[in-house]
């Protein structure tokens, strides 16, 4: 007798490809089995996962998808098939990724730096050891290579069969041959899955429909970007020298050469092309439903150049035909992530999708998202992959241009602040024409442009990449000079600024904030919002404009998971808050430096003396005739205020203070002299407030009340830590500073790993944020930090390397702080 069709489920996964079912497999290993059922309208596997060649490496600069993929090997290489008794197909050949430049030597010490923080199995060899362990490969011009000898292939299939025996032993039913056909939400928040088998009630619905994920997310009224590109390779004939071999190749990524990779397959070659130009992408409105194992003709004239080159350097394979040809569609969202976490706006809706590396990423991505369903938080950071980090303005068409430029970054040098310029500016501030004009490069945060840093001195306007120093630090040392001498400038329209009023205002955001709610008018608090396990989901500056009416400003890729917090935590009282976003419509900038009160005395009418205007206070100002809020406060430890305004006032004011401010030497700056001044005061930042700490761990009980109840209270008080954020000081080399995720050791065992890393201009000195062991933490503490693969002598610091009484934000009379 066939089992009756599910009515009701706490979870219902719709995707049996190595997503869905990983996720599946992972939320009955934290307790949510028998409560899950997994939707698959073929097979399982059918959609991409099963064409996928199936690599995975330890070869990642990036801390939390590291451990990600140390998870996957293990996963495959032993734990799964132990677990299940089902045949997973593990080739634990390892693997080489070649360099033949020195910017691509530098990624991989930078690479080595970070794998040596996880305790990865790594090393960089020269061409001696790489043709030693693969004898077939021409390595002229190669440099060097990072070997990672834990390293595999696994089959794709096999893989997410077993990860299903695993979910169903942990009572997650899988039912095949049933398409979800709708997703809808109740009225009372449950989600609503439509099939032709039935109809499911469940409280938590999955998005993991791989190529599908973006038109099954319109069903629910969700705008979720991604886009399917296809991608080659070829299996060829058998290889002749392979027959002798008794033992397997490793795989060999050959980024400038082949834009790729290059592998054994049996006895056969494999070789696998992401073309740096002409990329391919399908599907924009709408995936075929019809299409299980589907496969395109190959476009031997797209890849010719590339397929080409890969035969020079496997010269083996160049008298054999071509056996096998795979062309298949992948999901590229904007930025290459996945889309893992809370769709935007709606509560209970999960992304599982989204992304282009199913089987190298899948299984430790799920495991976090199961972890985030169950207990509140991931334990690794997800910013990266938050569906949240795009906002509306993430059209279709913008959509495709994004994922176009992503395929053909798959193979680039990931430069440390990469900036990634196709379909933009995509929201302008109104100084960005102006700003441009004197020297502006910009970057793009939740869709808007904010400068990075100014040309100057005849200087090129655009980025410089490099792993080391380049001219941009000199030009960022030139506006930290400015803003900690003089008095600097800076649009910062791009922070998230939300008003939350009404009568249950106050109850409402005192009940998600750690710190004690600002209690006067025009008084300013900054706080924290947490999640169920006390680590922090953003940080924001609250400021009571008024009874009952309170502006939050936040970073700007926190915007979608602020308006969630507060809509959801409102949900039983809808009528007694208002929440508007101004981000769009209300612009901003900061001034700064010790000439700052002077330059905005001269624009406004305002005491701005301690007594008329005191610190971390608001007061609402005229500056060439229109009414600005200014907030007396600084991200940079100096003199300053934030003003913020309507966007029709934005070019006004700052021409005003530009011209008051000539005569005392005003500079602009940047997001890059921003975090270097930052990180001078000790003030940690995004890099270390993330989901995977609590404010103990990251050191800022002081913004912790314990006299009130606020959501993730007691599991932030908890001091019982396994590691903490500490202030270190490393030893310079005058060319390489290092870039965060490095290894932190003591007594030559690694503690931890650096969060951030900047060159202090006003102090000289590298300093860096690191999450370690609080055995390591003392102040005085000498450790290591290995930067590029080198050991450098560190120190733990005890107070902020500048300004450490804080003397200058605060000063009266400037001259107080010198005498």
């Amino acid at each position: 007798m066939a089992p009756v069709f599910p009515t009701h489920a706490r979870v219902v996964i719709v995707g049996g490809g190595v997503m869905g079912v990983g996720l599946a497999y992972h939320l009955g290993h934290e307790g949510w089995g028998a409560d899950t059922v997994l939707l698959e309208k073929a097979e399982l596997t059918s959609g991409s996962t099963w064409h996928a060649a199936g690599q995975i490496t330890h070869s990642t600069s990036s801390f939390g998808l590291g451990k990600c993929v140390d998870y996957n090997i293990g996963l495959y290489s032993g734990t799964l098939e132990a677990e299940t008794g089902q045949a997973v197909t593990w080739h634990g050949c390892g693997s080489f990724r070649l360099a033949y430049t020195e910017d691509e030597m530098d990624w991989l010490r930078h690479t080595l730096s970070v794998g040596c923080s996880l305790g990865f199995n790594i090393e960089l060899v020269g061409p001696d050891r790489i043709a030693e362990l693969h004898p077939f490969y021409n390595l002229d011009g190669a440099l060097g290579a990072l070997h990672t000898p834990d390293d595999g292939h696994v089959d794709p299939t096999n893989v997410t069969m077993a990860m299903a025996a695993g979910a169903r032993q942990k009572g997650v039913r899988i039912i095949r041959h049933c398409q979800a056909t709708d997703i809808t939400q109740a009225k009372n928040g449950e989600w609503v899955v439509e099939t032709p088998k039935g109809t499911i009630t469940c409280e938590h619905v999955v998005n993991a429909g791989g190529t599908y994920a973006r038109q099954m997310g319109e069903w629910s009224g969700l705008q979720l970007p991604m886009t399917s590109m296809t991608h080659h390779y070829f299996v060829t004939e058998p290889v002749p020298e392979f027959e002798a071999l008794d033992k397997e190749l490793p795989v060999i990524r050959d980024d400038k050469k082949v834009s790729g990779y290059i592998r054994m397959e049996q006895k056969r070659g494999l070789i696998g092309i992401y073309e740096k130009e002409n990329p391919n992408s399908v599907w924009h409105d709408h995936c075929p439903w019809d299409y299980e194992n589907w496969l395109f003709d190959a476009d031997y004239d797209r890849v010719m150049p590339w397929l080409e080159e890969s035969l020079n350097r496997m010269p083996i394979f160049a008298e054999l035909g071509i056996q096998r040809e795979v062309h298949g569609a992948i999901s590229h969202p904007p930025d290459g992530n996945p889309l893992i976490g809370p769709a935007p706006g709606v509560r209970n809706y999960w992304c599982c999708c989204g992304t282009q590396i199913g089987i190298g990423w899948g299984p430790g991505l799920t495991r976090e998202l199961a972890r985030w369903m169950v207990h509140g938080a991931a334990d690794i950071s997800m910013r990266e992959y938050d569906p949240r980090r795009f906002g509306s303005y993430a059209a279709k068409d913008w959509q495709v241009i994004k994922a176009e430029e992503d395929y053909c970054l798959r193979h680039e040098i990931p430069f440390p602040h990469f900036n990634r310029l196709a379909g933009r500016p995509i929201k302008p501030s109104p100084l960005h024409e102006l700003l441009k004009s004197k020297g502006a490069v910009h970057e793009e945060v939740y869709g808007f442009e904010r400068p990075r840093w100014f040309a100057r001195n005849e200087v090129a306007q655009h980025d410089h990449y490099s792993f080391r120093r380049t001219i941009v630090d000199k030009m960022v040392g030139h506006e930290v000079k400015a803003v900690r001498e003089r008095v600097g400038i800076m649009d910062v329209t791009a922070f998230t600024k939300v008003e939350v009023s009404g009568p249950g205002a106050y109850a409402l955001l005192d009940q998600l904030t750690a710190n004690r709610m600002p209690q006067k008018d025009g008084s300013i608090t900054l706080t924290h919002m947490l999640n169920r396990r006390g680590r922090i989901e953003l940080e924001t500056t609250i400021v009571r404009m008024a009874q009952n009416r309170y502006y939050l400003v936040c970073a700007a890729f926190f915007e979608q998971r602020l308006l969630d917090q507060l809509c959801e935590a409102r949900i039983f009282d809808e009528n007694s808050v208002s929440v508007i976003s101004h981000s769009t419509d209300w612009s901003a900038l900061s001034l700064n430096g010790p000439d700052s009160r002077d330059v905005l005395s001269a624009c406004t009418e305002a005491d701005l003396s301690n007594a008329g205007f005191r610190w971390l206070s608001a007061q609402l100002i005229r500056i060439a005739g229109h009414e600005v809020w200014a907030f007396r406060l600084s991200y940079v430890g100096e003199l300053g205020w934030e003003l913020h305004m309507p966007n029709a006032a934005c070019l006004d004011v700052y021409n005003a203070l530009w011209a008051a401010g000539e005569a005392h030497g005003i500079a602009n700056y940047g997001s890059f002299a921003m975090n270097v001044m930052r990180i001078e005061k000790g003030f940690k930042g995004a890099g270390e407030l993330t989901n995977e700490v609590t404010l103990a761990e990251a050191g800022l009980l002081r913004f912790a009340r314990t006299d009130k109840n606020y959501l993730g209270r007691d599991e932030t008080l908890n001091t019982n830590l396994p590691w903490v954020c500490a202030y270190l000081e490393i030893e310079p080399d005058g060319e390489i500073d290092g870039h965060g995720g490095e290894a932190v050791l003591l007594n030559g065992r690694v503690v931890g790993s650096t969060a951030s890393v900047a060159y202090g201009h006003s102090v000289g000195k590298i300093l860096a944020f690191a999450y370690i062991k609080p055995a390591a933490a003392a102040a005085g503490t000498l450790l290591e930090v290995i930067i590029q693969g080198t050991p450098r002598a560190a120190r733990v610091l005890s107070e902020p390397a500048y300004d450490p009484q804080n003397l200058r934000p605060r000063a009266d009379i400037m001259m107080e702080v010198y005498e």
